[in-house]
């Protein structure tokens, strides 16, 4: 194992930075507290920094690991396909490299998606699954199904195999389009430089097009489908605890997937904070955060007392 560690570089973000080399490309992620693992999976176009807020809620008592997904954050940014089953390989060495058991996994949008397929094939290793605004909770049989609906245009844009890449490379569409999804508070300027920073030079922003290209939509593609099919069929009849964070109005997560979670998903906390769209760690972190802490205490049988 080749690991490295660094300072922090600013109070923004105030977190010693450490390396690990996963299929010869380096990754990069911060490693906060003791006790049992509790991993912080980022979506798109993000990376470990939008849980800054949220992880000092729970790192007293758990070891909080925040990784950035390969081509992104301060990670690597490697010549290949950036696909859903390429990520979960990485996240899936990446863990086992770090030798991590008895595992809480916390994901937000891919995050999400991501850490349950490492669930799928390592449910000896979970112990419960923490979701905020998750991606692919279930194929969408039609465009119809797709939330939020108001962004259909854009994604259809994004998978259109001609128009698709030159225009998320020439307008960072997610990283500009942060600043008006973002409903629940406005976004400072230093706040958006650090999601702009790794996707500066317009060709590290191949892994933000590939993810809309891997939503699960009318049959396409057709290994992600079966991904997630099969890792429902293990989520669906799973006991392990479940917490799911959602806003109003929210984006990924609106009626139809709430009802569906509250459907499918045993054992299922659900935890509203409030008005969001998608980006709810900065939305809303202190709920998240706060609400994250006392989970995870019920989990590991710690009893606060009241106002702590």
């Amino acid at each position: 194992m080749s690991t490295f560690e660094t300072k922090p570089v600013g109070k923004e973000y105030p977190f010693n930075a450490r390396y690990i080399t996963v299929n010869h490309h380096r990754m990069h992620y911060i490693d906060q507290g003791t006790g049992d693992p509790v991993v912080f999976l980022h979506g798109n176009p993000t990376w470990s920094y939008i849980f800054r807020n949220i992880i000092p809620y729970a790192e007293p008592s758990n070891r909080c690991i925040a990784v950035d997904l390969i081509g992104m954050g301060r990670s690597d940014k490697p010549d290949i396909g950036y696909t859903f089953l390429e990520h979960v390989d990485y996240v899936t060495r990446f863990i086992e490299t770090l030798g991590l058991d008895n595992i809480v996994l916390v994901g937000h949008d891919w995050g999400a998606a991501i850490g349950l397929q490492y669930a799928l094939h390592h449910p000896g290793k979970i112990r419960a699954v923490a979701m905020i605004e998750p991606q692919a909770l279930y194929p969408n049989n039609t465009w119809s199904d797709f939330s939020p609906p108001e962004a259909r245009e854009l994604f259809q844009t994004l998978r259109d195999p001609d128009k698709g890449w030159p225009f998320m490379r020439d307008n960072s569409v997610f990283i500009e389009g942060m600043t008006t999804t973002i409903v629940n508070r406005p976004i400072a300027p230093e706040e958006h430089g650090q999601y702009r920073e790794p996707f500066r030079s317009p060709e590290n922003r191949k892994p933000m097009w590939v993810f809309p290209n891997q939503i699960p939509i009318e049959g396409s593609p057709t290994e992600v489908i079966e991904a997630v099919e099969a890792r429902n069929a293990w989520f669906t009849a799973s006991p392990i605890p479940k917490l799911l964070f959602y806003a109003t109005p929210g984006c990924t997560v609106r009626k139809p997937q709430l009802d569906w979670c509250r459907s499918h998903l045993h054992n299922l906390t659900l935890s509203h904070i409030g008005n969001g769209f998608h980006y709810l760690p900065e939305e809303n972190p202190h709920a998240i955060g706060r609400e994250l802490q006392r989970w995870l205490d019920e989990i590991n049988g710690i009893h606060r007392p009241s106002g702590e």
